[in-house]
C-alpha cells in the first residue's frame, strides 16, 4: 500500500469514528419500554476494532514518514514545517487584516486609531509564507503517491 492510500484510508477511519460516536451516544439511552435502533454491544465491539485497525495504521504511517527522507530531511520534520508555515500564513493574514481595518470618526475629538505595522509587509510576508506552505504540500503529496507504507 501506498502512503497516500494509507492517508485516504486514515481520513476515511476517523469519519467513520465519528459516526459510530455518534451512533453510540443515541443507542446510550432509550425511553423506558422502547429498544435501542442499535445494540450498543455490537457498536463498542465495532469501536474497539476501528481504534484498533486506525492505531495500527497511524503506527505504519507515522513510523513510514519518520523514516523516509525528502530534500535531506525526514517527511516527519517537513510536516512539522508544513504545519508551521501553515500556521505563520494563518497569523500574519489575520494580522493585516486586523491592521488594515478603517476606523472612522464621527468627530474630530475621537480617539484616532492608527496602524502599528506596515499592512503591506505584512500581506507580502504571509503571501510569502502561503507559497511556500504551496510548494512543499505539493512535493510531501507526490511523496506521498511514490512511498511504500512500513510495516
Amino acid at each position: 500500500m501506498k502512503l497516500a492510500e494509507a492517508l485516504i484510508l486514515r481520513k476515511d477511519l476517523q469519519t467513520r469514528l465519528m459516526a459510530l460516536e455518534e451512533r453510540l451516544m443515541n443507542a446510550a439511552q432509550v425511553q423506558e419500554g422502547d429498544q435501542p435502533a442499535e445494540e450498543p454491544q455490537a457498536l463498542l465491539l465495532e469501536l474497539d476494532r476501528m481504534t484498533q485497525e486506525l492505531q495500527s495504521l497511524i503506527t505504519r504511517i507515522n513510523l513510514t514518514n519518520s523514516n523516509s527522507m525528502l530534500d535531506g530531511k525526514t517527511v516527519t520534520g517537513l510536516l512539522a514545517q508544513r504545519d508551521m508555515l501553515g500556521r505563520k500564513a494563518g497569523i500574519l493574514r489575520d494580522l493585516a487584516n486586523t491592521a488594515g481595518q478603517l476606523v472612522r470618526r464621527v468627530r474630530g475629538s475621537e480617539i484616532k486609531i492608527i496602524s502599528t505595522v506596515n499592512v503591506a509587509d505584512i500581506r507580502k510576508q504571509a503571501d510569502e509564507a502561503a507559497k511556500a506552505l504551496r510548494e512543499l504540500d505539493t512535493r510531501l503529496q507526490g511523496f506521498n503517491w511514490t512511498t511504500d507504507l512500513m510495516e
